[in-house]
């Protein structure tokens, strides 16, 4: 019988090796050579100091930033482990919310965020990725429209020319990649980085 079962050992053990830590140990390797930046989480760092990723998204308030998507990420309830709170750009419980097209608590919540919208910029609709929250809960980015939509509160907020501002939107606006993939995006954390850049100048 040890003879029958001694090859699927082997091969089991030989797979193990080569799936479970030969080929994850040579993409790394491999992933680290050719794009450094993207292996060690495309991190941003302003005066030394590590402030983010371009990869997930960060909360900003104040009325001179510009905001990201919502979050629908979590995290424990100190006061009571069986429960959760809002934590927003939880990256340990990436997800959404999982409420569907019918439920109260969801379209309660997009109304009130259009409502909030609509008194900040009535000139302009409020773009959807506003007041949808991604499947992921960590979208780091908001659609060029998004951002042009908050312009006026930011450049109210911050005294600076709304052209200038503008400008910043279109300096920091990524475009389909390869021209055809995905939908131009504005990376927010990169471009309140910037915004802060303009106004110490």
């Amino acid at each position: 019988m040890l003879r029958e079962i001694r090859p699927a050992i082997i091969i089991l053990v030989l797979l193990t090796l080569i799936t479970g830590l030969a080929y994850p140990l040579a993409v790394t390797a491999v992933a680290s050579a050719i794009f450094p930046k993207q292996a060690e989480g495309s991190l941003i760092e302003r005066d030394g100091k590590v402030i983010g990723s371009a990869l997930i998204g960060q909360e900003f308030r104040g009325e001179k930033y510009f905001h990201g998507r919502p979050s629908a990420t979590t995290a424990p309830d100190p006061a009571d482990a069986a429960k959760t709170v809002p934590a927003p750009y939880n990256a340990a419980n990436s997800g959404g919310s999982n409420l569907g097209p019918t439920s109260k608590a969801l379209n309660d919540r997009i109304k009130e965020d259009v409502d909030r919208l609509k008194a900040e910029n009535s000139s302009a609709p409020v773009p959807i990725d506003l007041v949808t929250t991604s499947a992921s809960g960590l979208d780091p980015d908001i659609s060029p429209e998004g951002a042009l939509f908050q312009v006026p509160r930011v450049t109210k907020a911050r005294n600076m020319p709304e052209d200038r501002v503008r400008q910043l939107v279109a300096e920091n606006t990524t475009g389909r990649l390869a021209g055809l993939l995905g939908e131009p995006r504005v990376n927010v954390l990169a471009l309140n980085l910037a915004l802060d850049a303009a106004a110490r100048k």
